[in-house]
């Protein structure tokens, strides 16, 4: 029984941490907009997810070492990474999605949107995992999916904000 529900609670996890990829992700290209070259999109988005990552993942061991009173082992630790890794890894579609954009031409401020996209789309998908994993059904399964995409939108909005009024 513990070994399902560490198994569960590794997958809440996981889930929680792509949707916290996306959103960041998403603020990200809403907070540079195509001002930056594509590399440094990139590298910004990346590093900025891993730091994120590792504040996570540091946060979460500390709360356990303080409710079990052991400190963590490295295999601990490793396996906690594992396990969070998508808050970095599922930016990767939404960049690549940014580079062939540039690739192909467009210019930089369409890259970063096509990107935003892509990151809106997964934030959507991961919200509906994350309410058919919650067995949630019918309107409950819509409400929590649409949240995701909510915050989504919100993103783009806020893009559209700063870009409009506040540049």
């Amino acid at each position: 029984m513990a070994g399902s529900a560490g198994l569960e609670g590794e997958a809440i996890r996981r889930r929680a941490a792509a949707i916290y990829g996306c959103l960041i992700t998403a603020a990200l290209l809403v907070a540079f907009g195509g001002g930056l070259s594509t590399a440094a999109a990139v590298v910004v988005v990346v590093v900025t997810l891993v730091v994120y990552w590792l504040a996570e993942d540091y946060a979460h061991l500390l709360s356990e070492q303080r409710q079990h009173g052991t400190v963590p082992t490295w295999a601990s630790i490793r396996s906690s990474l594992v396990v969070t890794r998508p808050i970095v890894s599922v930016s990767f579609v939404p960049l690549l999605a940014l580079v062939l954009a540039r690739v192909f031409g467009a210019s930089a401020f369409v890259g970063a949107n096509i990107g935003l996209a892509i990151a809106v789309a997964l934030l959507t998908f991961d919200a509906w995992l994350a309410a058919r994993a919650a067995r949630l059904d019918g309107h409950r399964q819509v409400f929590a999916t649409l949240i995701g995409l909510g915050l989504g939108i919100t993103m783009i909005v806020l893009k559209d904000v700063v870009l409009l009024y506040l540049k």
